[in-house]
Parts: C-alpha cells; sequence; structure tokens
C-alpha cells in the first residue's frame, strides 16, 4: 500500500501564518501538524512509501522537514510545480499526478496533511480489507452548520455509500466524510477517467460520488475526535486544546 499525503493548497485562510509557512507544518507544542499525522501513517505497517505532493512556493520546506522524519516508511517530497491558487491542480488533479510520476500500481490510502485524529488508521484498514472495497472515513456532526463545508454520505444498514455530496446546501444526513480514502489497485486507472470525461479536479471528495456510480464503496464509521486546521480559529482552538490537555476530548 503506498500514501499520498494531500499537501499543496496555499492556506490563504490562515494568512499572515502561512504566508511563508505551509499549513501541515504549523506546531502544535512540540510538534507539527504534519508530524501527528505521520505518526499514526506510521503505525499502519502495510504502507511502504508517503508521497507529500505540495507545490513550488513549499516544496523546499517540505524537504526540509523529511529530512528530520526517522519513521520506518519511504518518504517523498512531490513538487506539482504550481505557484498560486490560479494555477493549482486541486486535490484529485494532485493524486493523479502523483500516480503518472511515481508510477503508482498500488492501493491507495489518501489523506489530507491538514487534519489531526484521535482513531487508529489501522481500523481503517482493517475494515477495508475486510470489505475489500474503497473506502471513506464519516463520523456524526454535531455542528449542523459544519455539514456545509465538508462531503456528506448516505449509508446503508452495512455502511455502503448510497450517495455523497461534498458541500452541500441542504445535508441529507449528518455524517461528515473526513478526508481520508482507501482505493484499491483496480481503482487508481478511474481517477484519470474521471479527470478526463472534465469532472472537478479540486476537493478529494468529488471523486466519491462518481466512484459509486461503478462500484461499491464502504464508510468507515468513528466516534472520534477529528480537527481541521482550516482557519486561525481552529488552529489557536487547537494549540489552546494542547495546553489544556483537551485536544482530542469531546
Amino acid at each position: 500500500m503506498q500514501c499520498v499525503l494531500l499537501a499543496a493548497g496555499y492556506a490563504t485562510r490562515l494568512y499572515p501564518l502561512t504566508e511563508n509557512m505551509p499549513k501541515a507544518l504549523l506546531k502544535l507544542g512540540d510538534k507539527t501538524i504534519l508530524d501527528m499525522v505521520i505518526d499514526k501513517i506510521d503505525e499502519v505497517e502495510s504502507v511502504e512509501n508517503i508521497y507529500i505532493v505540495t507545490n513550488e512556493k513549499f516544496y523546499t520546506n517540505f524537504c526540509d522537514w523529511s529530512k528530520t522524519y526517522t519513521g520506518p516508511k519511504g518518504i517523498k517530497v512531490i513538487n506539482d510545480h504550481t505557484t498560486s491558487n490560479d494555477n493549482r491542480l486541486g486535490a484529485i488533479g494532485d493524486l493523479k499526478y502523483v500516480i503518472d510520476l511515481e508510477k503508482i500500481d498500488d492501493e491507495i490510502l489518501v489523506m489530507a496533511s491538514d487534519n489531526i485524529f484521535d482513531f487508529s488508521l489501522n481500523s481503517f484498514v482493517n475494515l477495508y480489507r475486510e470489505k475489500d472495497c474503497d473506502m471513506i472515513c464519516a463520523h456524526r456532526i454535531e455542528n449542523k452548520e459544519d455539514l456545509h463545508s465538508m462531503g456528506v454520505a448516505e449509508l446503508d444498514e452495512n455502511n455502503k455509500v448510497l450517495g455523497f455530496e461534498e458541500k452541500p446546501e441542504k445535508p441529507k444526513t449528518d455524517l461528515g466524510v473526513s478526508p481520508f480514502y482507501l482505493y484499491k489497485k483496480d481503482t487508481i486507472s478511474l481517477v484519470g477517467q474521471y479527470l478526463a470525461e472534465g469532472n472537478n479536479p479540486d476537493a478529494p471528495g468529488h471523486f466519491v460520488p462518481w466512484l459509486i456510480g461503478k462500484k461499491p464503496v464502504y464508510a468507515y464509521v468513528f466516534d472520534a475526535v477529528r480537527i481541521d486546521i482550516g482557519t486561525p480559529e481552529s488552529y489557536y482552538d487547537a494549540c489552546n486544546r494542547l495546553k489544556n490537555g483537551t485536544l482530542f476530548k469531546k
């Protein structure tokens, strides 16, 4: 299994914090956000290599970080050569870029680099093995306003994905989808087909409603805290929670 970490955004909502520093390398205590994400990935024995895809602006920052990594996985930082929000490839475009560049022909764990969480990725992978199907992650969202800014899934009684909508105006459920995806080896070619058909290359969740029309997709529903560091408020809140020892307390 290979892992692709999406880190090619420009995080303009976090300015001035991210004018010269990628969001994933902001500090939470004595660790970066990326450190905390990588710690979770390191626990998954089947992951061989971690590909961090970023942009021209932050490529050197991630290369410098990679020199400090002492974990068990192979690490490679990939520059998608974009320079701004205007010419960015989008998350799905970046995934395709890495697949093509590295000639990946394997199952892939795709993750955002700016979400910290308190569940085991091994539980996610184990269910993926059990179902032998592509898989997303979902959890119940208490603040219904948050559903407007994320993917929302409809599941059957076996957690098969029946419907999925990215940033819906009228969410059909309270199941928010986190940016963690497991794709089987035979799904890799479908990423290219999706883009070739002119579909939205941006948020990774846009691929899911298209995919469920082609093959079964299931959800791993977790009951744990996940924090998306997307605004100064969410970043400072996470810093304060860490300082108070309540980072992952509900």
